[in-house]
């Protein structure tokens, strides 16, 4: 997959707890329904997530999520042979799985190889591009930094070099809004997205319907589509080459308007 025009990867969660209703899909014919829609939107990449990692979420077990996972991968493999299809997981033991048994091409980790021990094992064996997200906790929790900006940066080349190390070629790097991260701080991660280009690695931002949005908004997520769409502007300003968001027609317009303002199209 070129990068050379910005992507859109839309969320389809298979549970029953993420933080926005509306990526939720409680059955197998809505689940199919809804990702040829997201296609037909303009979805480049379509992210199946089987564990809410929300702020105060408890995790599902590992069975619980390959349950899931296999159910939903069946139909993308039946239904939408030719799709890109990420899996959104910190289970080592689920990307080796569903790597073999469906068509999974991007393992997006929120973790930074850092909740299951044998994550990098795993990446560095399936031989597929991963998603290298900041993260120094679940969303919601509060960490404290010495020097922001440049801590997030170094712990993400570090990781970069545990990857490169292990063999795992193609990577693609998340600043990780909102993991252990304030508002303030996320506003100036993406006021200084470009600083990221310190890691020589696509960018990927995901800020849809987040808590840096709704908090400044006061609104709940089902009402943050326009501070999503304003923001979504920012980070392809910034440099970012995917978009991960629940509302892929409106994201995919956003990028449009990003390279006609680029002259690009």
């Amino acid at each position: 997959m070129s990068l050379a025009s910005p992507k859109v990867m839309g969320i389809l969660n298979v549970t029953d707890d993420s933080f926005y209703a509306g990526s939720r899909v409680p059955s197998p014919e809505l689940f199919v329904g809804r990702a040829k829609g997201m296609i037909a939107d303009g979805a480049d990449i379509l992210d199946i997530g089987a564990c809410s990692t929300r702020p105060g979420s408890e995790p599902v077990g590992e069975d619980e999520e390959l349950e899931r996972l296999h159910r939903a991968l069946e139909l993308l493999d039946k239904e939408l042979p030719h799709a890109v299809v990420s899996i959104d997981t910190f289970r080592g033991a689920v990307v080796r799985e569903c790597v073999k048994e469906h068509n999974v091409s991007i393992i997006n980790d929120v973790s930074g190889f850092e909740w299951d021990e044998g994550m990098l094992d795993a990446v560095s064996s399936v031989n597929v591009p991963y998603i290298l997200t900041h993260s120094v906790g679940f969303a919601g929790d509060d960490v404290e930094y010495d020097n922001f900006l440049p801590q997030v940066l170094q712990r993400l080349a570090q990781k970069m070099w545990q990857l490169r190390q292990s063999g795992v070629k193609d990577v693609i790097v998340d600043p990780g809004f909102g993991f252990g991260k304030s508002v303030q701080q996320n506003f100036l991660m993406l006021k200084e997205l470009k600083e990221f280009a310190v890691l020589d690695a696509p960018l990927l931002a995901g800020v849809s319907r987040k808590s840096m949005i709704t908090k400044v908004l006061g609104c709940a997520p089902d009402a943050a589509l326009a501070g999503t769409v304003a923001l979504n502007m920012a980070a392809l300003m910034g440099g970012a080459s995917i978009l991960r968001v629940h509302d892929v027609r409106e994201a995919a317009d956003t990028v449009k308007m990003y390279m006609a303002m680029n002259d690009k199209l």
